[in-house]
């Protein structure tokens, strides 16, 4: 059987991944597109494949996963929007349409960290996985939960970033996050990171590392608590470029078991292949929008956004 030829758009705040593919071990062509104007970057992307068609033949199906919040609702009259976006020029925006109208394909749609969920899910460190979470801790923090194989919806995306979280003690730091301060990505996304230390964190050094360390862990490990609660995931995978800071992951897994204070905390809470570091790095996201394509790509597929992690 002839593996589907398949589109990717992985959207981000500061890069779009555009890529050919059928998996992440046979991708034909690849680019990566700075997000700017969102006319100019829409027209690259559909630059890019239409160019891929012209040359090698027309696309089965295209999928993206993109930064959000996004309209997933596909009776909304703005389902494949992006909505209240924290860049304010590509808020209201219309990234479903457009696409599917130039290059006439099937379109399926989601959130960035739910792609990257889906293809950890199919070909990363939740592969073999029903019910887990891929949590992505960069510039902000977001999450996408697969749950029985689906990815979690509702009246929208979960966007599990923002909850709350308590205070560490003696942190007076206010919260980087422009709509509640001190939520989540507010104390340990990225940005939060470098407006703390007035550096990114891939720059700290020495006590101060340590320290950043520490507290992200903390943060971190507050957050999963709410969610090894809510959903009672089999596995937990840590990407984003935060995630990358040395001794964090373990530290995360020892900082779990302190904060769930011996309720409820089953023996697989903690072993090493709990709370796990991404295994496809930055191919994740596109991967993602690899299986979110091979999905919108299936003659028989449902209507709803319900997407199979493998």
């Amino acid at each position: 059987m002839t593996s589907p030829r398949l589109g990717a758009i992985e959207a981000g705040a500061t890069k779009v991944i555009c890529l050919v593919g059928s998996d992440p071990d046979h991708i034909v062509r690849q680019v990566r597109i700075p997000t700017g104007d969102p006319a100019d970057t829409l027209g690259q992307i559909l630059t890019f494949f239409q160019e891929q068609v012209a040359a090698d033949g027309p696309l089965d199906a295209i999928g993206i996963a993109s930064f959000g919040p996004l309209e997933l609702r596909r009776s909304h009259p703005r389902y494949g929007f992006i909505t209240t976006n924290p860049r304010p020029d590509w808020s209201d925006l219309d990234l479903v349409g457009p696409i599917q109208s130039a290059l006439n394909v099937p379109v399926e749609f989601d959130t960035d960290v739910n792609g990257a969920a889906l293809g950890e899910g199919r070909w990363g460190a939740a592969r073999g996985l029903d019910t887990f979470a891929y949590m992505t801790v960069g510039t902000g923090i977001g999450v996408g939960a697969v749950i029985d194989r689906r990815v979690l919806h509702g009246l929208g995306h979960p966007e599990i970033g923002h909850i709350s979280v308590t205070r560490q003690p003696g942190d007076d730091f206010p919260g980087d996050c422009r709509f509640h301060a001190d939520c989540l990505e507010g104390m340990a996304g990225g940005a939060a990171i470098a407006a703390r230390w007035g550096r990114p964190a891939e720059q700290l050094d020495g006590d101060e590392l340590q320290e950043a360390v520490a507290l992200e862990a903390a943060y971190l490990a507050a957050g999963l608590r709410d969610l090894v609660y809510t959903i009672a995931p089999q596995r937990i995978v840590i990407g984003g470029s935060v995630a990358a800071l040395p001794g964090l992951v373990p530290l995360v897994r020892t900082k779990l078991a302190e904060t769930m204070a011996g309720y409820h905390r089953l023996s697989e809470h903690g072993a090493d292949d709990f709370i796990v570091p991404a295994a496809l790095g930055p191919l994740a996201g596109p991967a993602g929008a690899l299986v979110l394509a091979d999905y919108a790509s299936q003659p028989n597929r449902g209507t709803s956004a319900a997407h199979w992690a493998r």
